[in-house]
């Protein structure tokens, strides 16, 4: 790693990842026991992800991101490939959003995520001024963006489509296209957002439970209820690392996207601020990176990456916190993911290598 590298991040990442095994393995501890007969079955994959992770961040921080000016639109069309073979009727793929590799499953729109900020990053850099126009600048990228928004709908998995389309708009922003342009993109959205919750019920459930928790704290609100419960049953010291009841089978997915609210409950309020205290050093050590970047694909970068991990943070918490409808979202670096875990290492190693290189 590069002497110059960012050790702040380090250190705050580092901290994030102890944080997020201890809790992993907490929440995860009753469902592993219950469906693989050992309570440190889900702990184990998590730490493998973590160690493969690390290598990744290793690796990452030592290559030169500039070598994404060559490899974005690979890694965007490899990473799509995958994500179209989990909608296919195969024996590998698992309810339409993993695909099984035997020792570990597969979630290609992790891989997506990343390799979106990369394409957009290098080729935002690579219009200059162009970006200004709508035909020219835009909407090359918002036809990708389709493209691949459509098979991510196909599986369905409305939440990382809703962390897709909001980095696409925010590093187009920063990349500096028209806001009247981005303004315009956003109001045709809407009735395709209205057709999404309408033919599928589920979402529209979500809505509906979100809107009144009280009349729907049993069915399609269940899970938002059970994870205020036991965020409030936390209290300021909580009641002990390990002594969540609510990962007994109250919480569905206690350890994935919910695992927030069992950090909560097991470490009370001081333990839930101490956590949100580290994304916030992560978010700021981000802006730091961004602004000593050597150049516009180095900025464009750490913003990219740095939004989507903060976003994808805000909405988890917010879900938790019952502020916004069930997106099914993980916390990164916390909830249970091996894919997850291994891409969001994965592009700290960038945020390093860029870092490395800056001011």
């Amino acid at each position: 790693m590069d002497a110059r590298s960012d050790r702040g991040i380090i250190f705050v990442v580092g901290l994030l990842l102890l944080f997020g095994l201890v809790m992993a393995y907490s929440a995860s501890a009753p469902f592993s026991l219950r469906y693989y007969g050992t309570s440190g079955q889900l702990f184990l994959k998590q730490l493998a992800a973590a160690a493969a992770g690390l290598v990744l961040l290793f690796v990452l921080s030592r290559l030169d991101y500039h070598t994404l000016r060559r490899t974005s639109e690979v890694l965007l069309a490899g990473s799509f490939i995958l994500t179209v073979v989990t909608i296919l009727p195969l024996p590998l793929v698992k309810e339409r959003q993993w695909i099984n590799l035997g020792v570990f499953a597969l979630e290609p729109t992790e891989l997506v995520k990343f390799a979106l900020i990369a394409f957009l990053a290098t080729g935002i850099e690579r219009k200059g001024d162009r970006i200004e126009s709508f035909t020219e600048g835009i909407l090359p990228f918002v036809i990708v963006f389709a493209v691949v928004a459509a098979v991510v709908m196909a599986q369905p998995d409305l939440g990382m489509l809703l962390v897709l389309g909001a980095v696409t708009v925010t590093m187009l922003f920063l990349g500096g296209a028209r806001v009247t342009h981005l303004a315009l993109l956003g109001l045709g959205t809407v009735p395709i957002i209205g057709i999404a919750i309408a033919v599928a019920p589920y979402r529209l459930a979500r809505i509906l439970s979100f809107v009144h928790p009280d009349v729907y704290s049993n069915s399609s609100g269940y899970q938002v209820t059970q994870s205020l419960v036991a965020v409030g049953s936390g209290g300021i010291l909580g009641r002990g690392l390990g002594a969540s009841r609510a990962k007994l089978f109250y919480l569905p997915q206690a350890h994935n996207d919910f695992i927030f609210s069992v950090t909560a409950e097991e470490l009370g309020l001081l333990g839930a601020l101490f956590l949100v205290g580290l994304f916030a050093a992560f978010a700021w050590r981000v802006l730091v990176i961004a602004r000593r970047a050597p150049d516009e694909l180095g900025r464009l970068l750490a913003w990219g990456i740095g939004f989507t991990i903060s976003f994808q943070v805000l909405v988890n918490l917010a879900v938790a916190l019952g502020l916004v409808p069930v997106t099914g979202l993980t916390l990164p670096f916390v909830s249970n993911g091996g894919t997850s875990l291994v891409v969001s290492l994965a592009m700290v190693g960038v945020l390093l290598n860029i870092a490395g290189q800056g001011g």
